[in-house]
């Protein structure tokens, strides 16, 4: 194994833009990803009927097609028609466009979006009815018992499989290789064609996107350990606050 390229500053650049833009994307996909779910549940549950089967429409596209068309259909498809549109080059939102971390987010954000608010939806409906009322009988706006009791109420119960979602997504990014970003992969691929090194810059990379995995459950962990409502079951994983059986019983 050959790993004296490490200390050539040319290569620690493109592993180093990499890093930057993966980070990035990660970030901003799964910023952009969970807001849209939420409007993704909310569409599926109270919209109007022909909103709510518009909605259902695109998250069965979105989860039923391979992320990887996807992303060639929003980069080479979208694109290439953007590019037909007069005066289109010379706006102001044109270095925009022709980005690839533009289009790469754009997909992952609706793919995210779809299959988390699938989640959400799931758990929207779990939540008893009983406590939004409660809620309700408080004198709270529809408006307040949605964002301080049944929201919260579903991201409880939903958490550990939107702790899932994010692990995909960052497994996922790699993906964006494909279009021409410049993401880990991508800088790997660089390396091996100007070092001719087939295994050493895919084992490096390979290290990396471990190190991340490890550093992002770690973290979604501490998330679930300190989100109201949820502690630790010993054997049980993270659930929902429940009361002992004898505190039951007293009550």
């Amino acid at each position: 194994m050959d790993f004296s390229w490490l200390g050539d500053p040319f290569y620690q650049e493109y592993l180093i833009e990499g890093f930057i833009n993966t980070l990035w994307l990660i970030a901003v996909s799964a910023i952009g990803g969970l807001a849209l779910a939420v409007l993704v549940a909310i569409a599926r549950l109270k919209g109007p009927r022909p909103l709510a089967l518009a909605v259902q429409g695109f998250t069965i596209v979105m989860r039923g097609t391979p992320l990887l068309v996807q992303l060639f259909f929003f980069y080479y498809g979208v694109g290439r028609l953007l590019e037909g549109i007069p005066g289109i080059q010379d706006s102001v939102i044109w270095p925009l466009l022709r980005d690839p971390f533009f289009y790469g987010a754009l997909t992952f954000i609706l793919s995210v979006g779809a299959y988390s608010g699938e989640v959400l939806r799931g758990a929207l409906l779990s939540v008893p009815p009983g406590e939004r009322e409660a809620g309700r009988a408080f004198g709270l706006t529809p408006l307040q018992v949605f964002t301080r009791l049944w929201l919260p109420r579903a991201i409880q119960l939903c958490l550990p499989t939107l702790t899932g979602e994010m692990i995909l997504l960052l497994k996922s990014v790699p993906l964006v290789s494909t279009i021409a970003l410049m993401d880990l992969l991508q800088a790997a691929n660089l390396i091996r064609d100007e070092t001719f090194l087939v295994y050493e810059p895919l084992l490096l990379i390979g290290g990396i996107y471990l190190a991340m995995t490890l550093v992002l459950t770690l973290v979604l962990r501490q998330v679930e350990r300190h989100f109201p409502g949820m502690q630790p079951e010993r054997g049980r994983g993270w659930l929902p606050r429940r009361l002992p059986h004898s505190q039951r019983e007293a009550s």
